[in-house]
């Protein structure tokens, strides 16, 4: 989450800055951004520039996409930003309590996020970031089916303690599918045959 983000004035990726506004104020011409004219949950003082992060989510969940909004509020779980519990005080729409429920404070890069909500409609038991065989994997489907996502940093050691899990799973009867951050995000299709080949075989079933 970016300083900017925080200022209610955040840059989403599709060349768009998006400002939080009172819906009593008035409107300025010549703002090239998207503006959401809202009442905050938290008040805000007059002449603050600085929103507050329960803020921020609330109008994140309602303005972007089911996935991103996800990533966003686990980013903020992970860094502290918020704790679940306190969010829950607050008067959250329904949106923002189903993405509270999916959220995770241990995602990594939100990438298991994506992979899971994008998963969901099989219908089978799913678990995220758990441990299995003394190391964490991103997704677990069913009891032996494993996903892993790799990010950039995924190089030299790390990739060669991913090839040793890996090796270990597969001694104990996982089977493990390992996947690109651009193939999730650009080929997802791939990926998605990849996971439904597995599961027809039987490979997320223990033997």
């Amino acid at each position: 989450m970016t300083a900017a983000a925080r200022r209610g004035l955040w840059d989403v990726g599709d060349d768009t800055f998006h400002v939080a506004v009172s819906p009593h104020a008035r409107p300025a011409d010549g703002i090239r951004a998207r503006i959401h004219w809202c009442e905050p949950m938290i008040l805000r003082a007059p002449g603050t520039l600085v929103d507050s992060v329960p803020n921020l989510l609330s109008i994140v969940a309602k303005c972007q996409p089911y996935e991103q909004a996800l990533t966003i509020w686990e980013s903020a779980i992970r860094r502290k930003q918020i704790t679940p519990d306190t969010m829950r005080t607050l008067p959250l729409s329904a949106r923002s309590l189903r993405i509270l429920d999916d959220a995770r404070p241990f995602a990594d890069e939100g990438t298991e996020s994506i992979l899971f909500v994008r998963l969901t409609w099989l219908g089978l038991p799913m678990r995220r970031q758990i441990m299995v065989l003394g190391h964490r994997v991103d997704l677990l489907i069913g009891d032996r089916l494993v996903i892993q996502v790799d990010g950039g940093h995924h190089v030299d050691q790390q990739r060669t303690s991913d090839n040793k899990h890996d090796a270990r799973l597969r001694l104990a009867g996982y089977h493990t599918i390992r996947v690109s951050y651009w193939q999730l995000m650009h080929e997802w299709h791939v990926v998605q045959d990849l996971i439904l080949g597995a599961i027809a075989r039987g490979l997320h079933l223990a033997a």
